[in-house]
């Protein structure tokens, strides 16, 4: 199957069970996509003691995920994309959403 998961939280916990989940589901064999969008583009900056955001996202990569971050929301916040989230657009959104059997939001 495969998921398609959008970011648009910068909570650390709802992101950080978001690429919990995320990589769980790549283990388990499911094709997963991630699209940062607004505040969720935010994400490597959201590690606290308790939620290590940044770790579940290398997790997620490692596990053979793919991150994908909304480059006018990177824009808007002076921000741009980096090794792990790489810059993107709304095309990739869409397709990200028209590609997936299921899509989550968080």
């Amino acid at each position: 199957m495969k998921i398609g998961i959008i970011i648009h939280s910068n909570d650390p916990e709802t992101v950080w069970n978001a690429f919990r989940f995320a990589a769980f589901a790549v283990k388990q064999g499911e094709g997963v996509k991630v699209f940062l969008t607004g505040r969720g583009v935010e994400a490597e900056g959201l590690d606290t003691e308790a939620f290590k955001v940044t770790e579940q996202m290398r997790a997620f990569v490692a596990a053979g995920g793919q991150i994908l971050a909304c480059g006018t929301c990177l824009k808007l916040r002076s921000r741009e994309g980096t090794a792990l989230c790489p810059l993107s657009n709304m095309r990739t959104m869409l397709d990200i959403i028209s590609e997936s059997d299921k899509v989550l939001t968080f």
